[in-house]
């Protein structure tokens, strides 16, 4: 996926979950922050960011905050990415796929995407994973019982005939593996173990990135 207008930043602090100040060649902006996670590992004062201009003249925050250097890894952080990367990777990905169908309602939730093939659906969701602990990647930076419900509606899903997968994009290349964050939320890691057992697909792809863009890399090992 491809950016717009891309311009360096530096990183002054975030008040909210939903914007941060910024200082564009001195000058303070404040600009939108695409990702409500806690991100406390790579929001730091002082770190170099990337800003994506917007183009509505009348929003409040003329700027995106999308991406973020930590020591020499470039990592996106925006958290709408991932949906779009895995949109044009898809039928890479399952390449029976003969339509990509994104906000599929399956059950009580609304999964990310479904693909239809000729054998049937194949659900699919996506999440996004910007933390890094020396080379190793985690999910989640903070819990999210709405992630345990999408893999039990995956686990359903197999249950009752269908393919279904739990893709991880990592928003960061030059990584080791993912894993569950288990210290941070222990329950999404054993449903993450549960949906592995009954067949569930987990899978982990790196990017590489740049600051005006962001491109499925390689598949990474899953340890669980």
């Amino acid at each position: 996926m491809q950016y717009g207008t891309v311009k360096k930043g530096i990183f002054q602090e975030r008040p909210n979950r939903f914007i941060a100040h910024v200082t564009i060649d001195g000058e303070p902006v404040i600009c939108h922050v695409k990702n409500t996670g806690r991100c406390r590992e790579l929001l730091v004062p002082g770190a170099e960011v990337w800003l994506e201009q917007g183009t509505n003249p009348k929003r409040k925050t003329p700027y995106d905050l999308i991406a973020v250097q930590k020591g020499e890894k470039l990592i996106n952080m925006d958290a709408q990415a991932p949906n779009k990367v895995f949109a044009e990777w898809a039928r890479e990905f399952d390449p029976a796929a003969t339509s990509v169908r994104p906000e599929y309602t399956y059950g009580k939730s609304r999964l990310d995407f479904c693909l239809e093939t000729q054998s049937g659906l194949h659900l699919v969701e996506v999440k996004g994973v910007t933390l890094e602990e020396n080379g190793h990647a985690r999910f989640p930076d903070a819990p999210t019982e709405r992630g345990v419900k999408h893999l039990h509606e995956l686990m359903r899903a197999v249950e009752e005939g269908h393919r279904a997968s739990a893709v991880f994009i990592i928003q960061m290349e030059e990584v080791v593996d993912f894993a569950p964050n288990d210290v941070t939320h222990p329950a999404f890691g054993d449903a993450l173990r549960k949906a592995a057992a009954v067949g569930v697909e987990i899978v982990a792809i790196s990017c590489h990135v740049k600051p005006d863009s962001l491109t499925v890399l390689e598949r990474i090992p899953v340890r669980l």
